[in-house]
């Protein structure tokens, strides 16, 4: 049975792509490692088949030992590394923690299976051999490494790095690091670089999550700045589709953008979600005018965050013409598909 190591998989994307991948491969066998750290979360593995196909590990990407057993006890033949510090706040707040795990972690996890699947790299890198004959290692990284764009232009593959916040400069050092094994190694390596995800799972701190919660909750919904700031939404169903694609056909080396193709501005993305809710939660008739008042009556504007980039956008065109990849959702259809998820979850939440 073919055996990949899959890191980070009781996160929000992670979670999304085990069920996925198990389903669409019955020969495939994962071993999922994950420190559940607070991103991490059992639960999000409740739709996961359980059986000898998906094994949980609980231990750290930094422990070298861990790491090595299991390439051992396992004989893995891939790794698709989705492990990571991601919430910017909390990098802004203890950087250390996202260099000890995006940069640290990453470069273990790299030279432990360069170490069991490369047993005379230098010798391997100058043969000529196709560097596809060996197992692939796959990193799951982020938009956010290209820095900030204007109100024009996209991310492609050739824009050069410029991370601004710790947690960015933590990826930005991950991805150096895949990219030194590959050329100076001639390992199988591949790098996705996604926009920003949405979808059934996430974490309770991220945009979206936070807005439906305080929403349902009556509480003050917050918005950074001016809420001008602009992301390109993915649904995480499309970004899963788009990495096994990458991860099964994209050329050795090479490193492959995914995006929605679905910029909005967090005003909008707040908004369009209150009004949702409007239609399909309505908040309880105000007792003076029996009149029912919109979710949108909480949004409040709260001070910006430290480095916070203006724009991001990304061109998925290689991966579109090399892989034949294609978001299925726009935001809106994505979006409805969210809110019915959470709003079935808080639902369940107060029945327990």
């Amino acid at each position: 049975m073919n055996t990949i190591l899959v890191t980070g998989c009781a996160g929000f994307i992670g979670s999304n792509f085990v069920p996925y991948f198990l389903d669409k491969y019955p020969e495939v066998r994962l071993i999922n490692l994950d420190l559940l750290t607070y991103a991490g979360d059992m639960a999000n593995l409740s739709d996961a088949p359980q059986s000898d196909r998906h094994i949980f590990v609980q231990g750290d990407i930094c422990d070298r030992s861990l790491v090595e057993s299991l390439f051992t006890q396992y004989d893995i033949r891939g790794v698709i590394h989705f492990a990571a510090e991601s919430h910017v706040d909390n990098s802004i707040k203890n950087p250390g923690v996202f260099v000890q795990t995006n940069v640290n972690g990453s470069f273990i996890l790299i030279d432990v299976a360069y170490k069991a699947w490369m047993e005379k790299p230098f010798t391997y890198r100058h043969s000529g051999l196709d560097p596809e004959s060996t197992p692939r290692f796959h990193h799951i990284s982020t938009d956010e490494v290209y820095g900030t764009l204007g109100e024009t232009g996209l991310f492609t593959e050739e824009t050069s790095y410029a991370p601004n916040s710790p947690y960015s400069a933590s990826k930005a050092g991950s991805d150096m690091i895949v990219r030194s094994y590959h050329h100076t190694y001639g390992m199988n390596t591949v790098i996705t670089n996604c926009s920003n995800n949405y979808g059934p799972k996430q974490h309770n701190e991220k945009l979206i999550p936070t807005v439906i919660r305080k929403a349902l909750a009556g509480e003050n919904i917050p918005v950074y700045g001016d809420g001008k700031n602009i992301r390109d939404w993915l649904y995480v169903l499309d970004h899963c589709k788009g990495i096994d694609l990458v991860y099964h056909n994209g050329r050795s080396g090479e490193v492959y953008n995914i995006g929605g193709r679905n910029e909005r501005n967090n005003n909008q993305i707040v908004e369009r979600i209150c009004s949702l809710l409007d239609e399909m939660h309505p908040r309880h008739p105000e007792l003076d005018s029996g009149s029912t008042p919109s979710y949108k009556d909480l949004i409040t504007y709260v001070e910006d965050r430290a480095g916070h980039d203006r724009r991001y956008a990304i061109d998925a065109t290689k991966l579109e013409t090399e892989l034949g990849w294609k978001a299925q959702e726009t935001f809106d259809t994505g979006i409805l598909k969210t809110i019915e998820w959470y709003l079935k979850k808080y639902s369940n939440n107060n029945d327990d």
